[in-house]
């Protein structure tokens, strides 16, 4: 078992560096070629993992009661959930780096390093979550709850997003001073013998802690469908890593996706019903990957076959690079 997870841990850390290192080696805007390509090759990988799964719990390199064909369903239903909840969190990141003005060609740094520390937070809460669900089954139903709630903020006024009020930003600024100006790619420079925080450094916190909001929702979703631990970082991780790309390709036409939260409120009302009724209803592994796949691709169609309205977020290709940035 630690030698599949630190087999794992080494195979993220060498994707992270060839997508740093190489593909993205120099500051640029991706171009939608270019970042439809990369979406590609990261569901790809996070696809074709689920032959590793396979192999693993049918070797017996993982200890485990689950049949390897179940093992691999259960990967991809998960894989597949935090996909589809990954695209909300787009709209966010397009709003923060809207308000700060990110220059396009430095917003998948910001990008790298925020899902760099997701890696990190994210393995800690799945390991708690799986933790309270093994000793406590009433967790079932407060995650079950948590994911009804989260449905119906959804499709309710949904979460604005005002980076100026944000407490976190106020906490950033007591403890460091903060730049008004972009100084390249930097998250940091020194001033006057004194470090400073710049403009994107801020930016870097707030899609941080977006990020753990949004893994509130989604990790008791894979919860929902799994309490394998390895299957649920696998699964949550490799849909993260391409989050990036799949950002810049959704990013400027988060505006024709308008019915899709009505999907992933049905996504996670289906499985925060699922937990509530573990003790009673057990579907097939392949009945939650059908309904999630189904309802996922009826949403994304009628978003694109319907009218899309007016206003949508700012294209990151679109924002100039600026002098200074506002609020901070």
């Amino acid at each position: 078992m630690p030698i599949l997870w630190i087999s794992f841990a080494i195979f993220v850390a060498l994707l992270l560096f060839l997508d740093l290192f190489v593909l993205n080696a120099k500051d640029h805007v991706p171009r939608t070629r270019e970042a439809l390509a990369q979406t590609a090759i990261w569901m790809s990988i996070g696809l074709a993992f689920s032959g590793v799964i396979y192999l693993a719990y049918d070797n017996g390199w993982v200890t485990s009661d689950q049949l390897p064909r179940t093992a691999m369903i259960n990967y991809l239903t998960g894989y597949l959930v935090e996909l589809s909840l990954s695209m909300d969190n787009v709209f966010v990141i397009a709003v923060i780096f809207g308000y700060f003005r990110v220059p396009a060609k430095y917003q998948h740094r910001v990008l790298f390093w925020g899902i760099l520390g997701a890696v990190f937070f994210r393995l800690a809460m799945i390991l708690a979550g799986v933790y309270l669900l093994e000793q406590f089954d009433w967790m079932f139903y407060v995650f079950g709850v948590l994911l009804l709630y989260s449905a119906y903020k959804m499709v309710g006024k949904g979460d604005e997003v005002h980076p100026a009020e944000n407490p976190v930003i106020q906490v950033v600024k007591r403890v460091v001073p903060v730049t008004h100006e972009y100084h390249g790619h930097d998250f940091w420079i020194r001033l006057h013998g004194k470090l400073h925080a710049t403009p994107l450094f801020v930016a870097l916190v707030m899609v941080e802690t977006t990020d753990i909001i949004f893994a509130v929702d989604s990790i008791p979703a894979i919860l929902g469908i799994t309490t394998d631990s390895f299957i649920v970082f696998s699964s949550n991780i490799l849909a993260v890593l391409g989050l990036r790309a799949l950002y810049f390709v959704l990013s400027s036409m988060i505006d024709k996706f308008g019915l899709l939260k009505y999907s992933l409120a049905l996504i996670l009302t289906f499985v925060g019903i699922k937990l509530m009724l573990h003790e009673v209803w057990h579907p097939a592994e392949w009945v939650s990957l059908t309904v999630i796949f189904v309802t996922l691709t009826g949403g994304i169609l009628l978003s694109l076959l319907r009218k899309a309205p007016t206003p949508h977020p700012p294209d990151p290709t679109e924002i100039r690079e600026p002098t200074e940035v506002p609020d901070i």
